[in-house]
C-alpha cells in the first residue's frame, strides 16, 4: 500500500468508508463504568466492533448519547446540602 500524502498511513484505518466508528482517538476506559470516555462503547463493543454487522454497529452507535450522563460526577456544592 503506498503512503498517503499529507496524512500518516495509521490514520487511514480510523477513516475507513465501510465500518462506521465513533472512535476519536481519546481511549481511556472509565474505571467505574468501564467505558470508553472518547466513544463511549464499552470495551466488549471495540474488541468486536470490526465484526459486527453494519445493524449491530448502528444499534450501538444509536445508544452512545444515553451513555454520557454515565460519566458525569457529581462532586457536591450547593446542590446538594440539605440546609
Amino acid at each position: 500500500m503506498a503512503p498517503y500524502q499529507g496524512e500518516q498511513m495509521t490514520d487511514q484505518v480510523w477513516k475507513r468508508d465501510e465500518i462506521e466508528s465513533p472512535c476519536l482517538k481519546l481511549c481511556s476506559i472509565h474505571p467505574v463504568e468501564r467505558i470508553c470516555v472518547g466513544c463511549l462503547r464499552s470495551m466488549e463493543e471495540i474488541g468486536m466492533w470490526s465484526r459486527m454487522t453494519p445493524d449491530e454497529r448502528r444499534a450501538v452507535m444509536d445508544e452512545l448519547p444515553t451513555r454520557a450522563p454515565r460519566l458525569r460526577k457529581r462532586r457536591g456544592g450547593r446542590t446538594t446540602r440539605q440546609g
